[in-house]
């Protein structure tokens, strides 16, 4: 558990920034609403409104917009298995340059991204304030 630790922190550390999208909803036309590409709500409540490139899946850059369209967070999907191998992730583009918190959460596997993996969530606003419940 340590090893995946410390890989998700080298992750973390080799975050670029650079801008990957717009900070109102929609982004550009290469983005698509996960919702219309995997059986999950339009809105998830905690994250908001998700854009991806189709390409980038499972790992993304996912663009998240709140209740007012304004992009508060990019999320990474990385899957265990992937950080198991010790695959590197480098040059990952973020929807803006502001970062105010970063999240480091596991879950299980939901539609998209059935296997294991973390959420890496790049907040650009303060979460406290980001209408995403």
């Amino acid at each position: 558990m340590k090893k995946l630790l410390t890989i998700g922190v080298a992750l973390l550390a080799l975050v670029a920034v650079a801008c990957a999208g717009s900070m109102k909803a929609p982004p550009d036309a290469s983005y698509k609403k996960v919702s219309e590409l995997v059986p999950l709500p339009e809105f998830l409540p905690g994250m908001g409104t998700l854009y991806v490139q189709p390409a980038t899946l499972p790992v993304g850059p996912f663009l998240a917009y709140d209740r007012d369209g304004m992009l508060v967070s990019t999320i990474y999907m990385v899957p265990m298995e992937e950080m198991q191998q010790y695959k590197n992730f480098t040059g990952l583009a973020v929807g803006s340059d502001q970062v105010r918190k970063v999240d480091l959460t596991y879950n299980a596997g939901h539609p998209g991204v059935e296997a294991p993996h973390y959420h890496v969530t790049i907040w650009h606003v303060d979460p406290a304030t980001a209408k995403v419940k």
